[in-house]
């Protein structure tokens, strides 16, 4: 069975939120790992905030079921981002039975977008 979820969002409203707030808002949204990786960048905060979100969506909690650091944008070795699960995101995704989580992301000048597909255990 599978589970998906999407979200896109604008990079100028992501570079925005950061210039007003700065590392207030970096540390309530990001890991320490993807700020250091990101180091300000619109469009990588962007991309790791909408995988955020379309995780959220694939877990079926939204943003009100799991903490925005709870879901952290990794990078394999290959270069390939991927979803690592912390705390009650990862609790949950124990209890829906989700075996892996596969992510694509991208951005043009103006957009990012971040596509989520959860793998889940038959039956329930």
């Amino acid at each position: 069975m599978l589970a998906t979820g999407v979200d896109i969002i604008e990079i100028p409203r992501i570079r925005r939120v950061v210039e007003q707030y700065g590392m207030r808002f970096l540390e309530r949204i990001f890991t320490p790992g993807e700020i250091a990786y990101c180091r300000g960048r619109a469009p990588n905060l962007a991309a790791r905030f909408a995988a955020k979100e379309a995780t959220m969506k694939a877990l079926g909690t939204g943003i009100r079921g799991v903490g925005w650091k709870d879901i952290e944008v990794v990078r394999h070795s290959s270069g390939a981002p991927s979803i690592l699960l912390h705390g009650r995101a990862q609790s949950r995704a124990q209890r829906l039975g989700v075996l892996e989580i596969s992510l694509s992301l991208s951005h043009s000048q103006e957009y990012a977008v971040a596509f989520v597909v959860a793998q889940r255990r038959d039956g329930p």
